[in-house]
């Protein structure tokens, strides 16, 4: 519902004395949410406040209470709210807002949903010179999962990038950081064995764990379990999940850097699933950094795989085997197969998601949603890379954001195709999550300076 104003009358954040926590929910938490570390409704408050601070110039105080303060913000719950996605199911992010002569009250469906409420604050005041037009509106998300994705594969980036992009997108509701952590650059067919063994390849995450010794042989362009566990509890604290991806079986020249038996002959890039070493090394690697995670979702990669379609799904599935068996965790993939409906052929495990990403590899209404696999819209019409590419730019076009909709007027995540209609579920189709814009760098760690990451996204 949109915010409908009472009349022409402001209330001014400068009166705002503290902010009160509806003190019958302040150890609340959402638990229908994508992260495993949800902060609860006092904890967001205290953030809520800290961010108050530049934009009033004083300390706004946090404490709890049963009702509404005067010339305060009273943060609650809305137990029976009926807060609707765009597939007309319960969502817990939405929020009431109300704005009053005697304060502020944000209702939430639940603490996250609140969270989402004190975001609508602060951008209405920066819009209007510290003043909130007096009125009421219901607020709710179209899509579970809003977000971006950093190829930090490529090109390292410091924790507290990271942590400072979370705050960013969470002030535009964003949900979702998904840090693409192993990648390589190119791998040349023309490369001799030993170029391709000593060419760019990286994974970022540390562990002392003699499972995975050698794996990581650069420190300190990595996280550590304490710098990890840093970014997710920081970028939790905003209502912005770390969705972690370790890539294989393509894009998997770090792994077999570290052991070369297992490389395809015909491109050391891609690992050699058949090799019977293969699939328990790559479960290693997961029971390794499973513990590190905090999202009930991880992406295993699994895209640009050009040898055996078959040992590419005994692959996936192995690995969604593995990991929910050892964390109950849900994995995702990049579209890159589709379905084979002959029977008797093994296919992808319908629980496992697809990060669609490109027409030439998966028509993903008509391939992945009709058959009933549940997508996520990454089509590289949004794509980034870093500096210079062949065919994407290094902003996103905002054009196309704007009026990108086949039947014109605004681009929405279940828009796959922006040229053919036909190719787009309906909006209210429930197996589209959402949508994440990926920025990549492709050229490595040459590609770009870190704030670099920042501009491209910035608008």
């Amino acid at each position: 519902m949109p915010f409908e104003s009472k009349s022409d009358d402001v209330f001014s954040l400068s009166k705002i004395k503290d902010v009160v926590v509806d003190a019958r929910y302040q150890h609340e938490v959402d638990r229908d949410g994508q992260t495993l570390i949800p902060p609860t409704l006092h904890q967001f408050a205290n953030t809520f406040a800290q961010d108050l601070q530049p934009v009033l110039d004083r300390r706004i105080s946090v404490r709890t209470g049963r009702k509404p303060p005067h010339n305060g913000i009273f943060i609650t719950l809305d137990r029976h709210g009926k807060y609707l996605d765009a597939a007309g199911r319960p969502t817990s992010e939405g929020y009431t807002l109300e704005v009053t002569s005697n304060g502020i009250v944000i209702k939430g469906a639940s603490p996250l949903g609140a969270w989402w409420g004190t975001r609508t604050v602060l951008q209405q005041a920066i819009l209007n010179d510290g003043n909130i037009q007096l009125g009421s509106g219901r607020d709710a998300p179209g899509w579970g999962t809003r977000g971006i994705m950093l190829d930090v594969g490529r090109k390292f980036y410091p924790k507290e990038f990271i942590i400072e992009m979370c705050s960013y997108i969470s002030f535009f509701k964003q949900n979702v950081f998904h840090l693409h952590l192993s990648d390589n650059l190119y791998n040349n067919p023309n490369y001799t064995r030993e170029e391709s063994l000593n060419l760019y390849a990286r994974f970022r995450l540390w562990s002392e764990d003699p499972r995975v010794a050698g794996l990581n042989k650069h420190r300190n362009e990595s996280y550590s379990r304490r710098e990890f566990e840093e970014i997710q509890h920081k970028c939790a604290a905003r209502g912005v999940t770390i969705l972690p991806e370790i890539e294989a079986p393509g894009h998997a020249l770090v792994i077999v850097q570290w052991k070369p038996q297992l490389g395809l002959s015909t491109d050391l890039s891609l690992l050699n699933i058949s090799h019977p070493e293969t699939i328990p090394t790559l479960r290693n690697i997961w029971s390794t950094f499973l513990p590190w995670f905090h999202s009930k979702t991880v992406s295993i990669g699994a895209d640009e795989y050009t040898d055996s379609v078959t040992e590419y799904t005994r692959f996936v599935n192995a690995m969604n085997d593995h990991i929910k068996r050892v964390s109950g965790k849900s994995i995702r993939i990049w579209g890159t197969f589709p379905p084979n409906k002959t029977e008797g052929v093994e296919n992808v495990d319908k629980d496992v998601s697809i990060q669609h990403w490109e027409f030439f590899e998966d028509n993903p209404y008509y391939d992945f949603i009709l058959n009933g696999y549940s997508v996520l819209n990454s089509d590289d019409t949004f794509y980034i890379v870093n500096k210079w590419s062949g065919s994407y730019p290094q902003r996103i076009n905002l054009t196309r954001a704007f009026y990108g909709n086949p039947a014109g007027g605004p681009w929405y995540p279940q828009i796959f195709d922006i040229h053919n209609s036909s190719n787009n579920p309906t909006r209210d189709e429930p197996l589209v999550l959402g949508a994440i814009a990926a920025q990549w760098n492709d050229f490595g760690y040459n590609a770009s300076v870190v704030s670099e990451a920042y501009y491209n996204w910035r608008d």
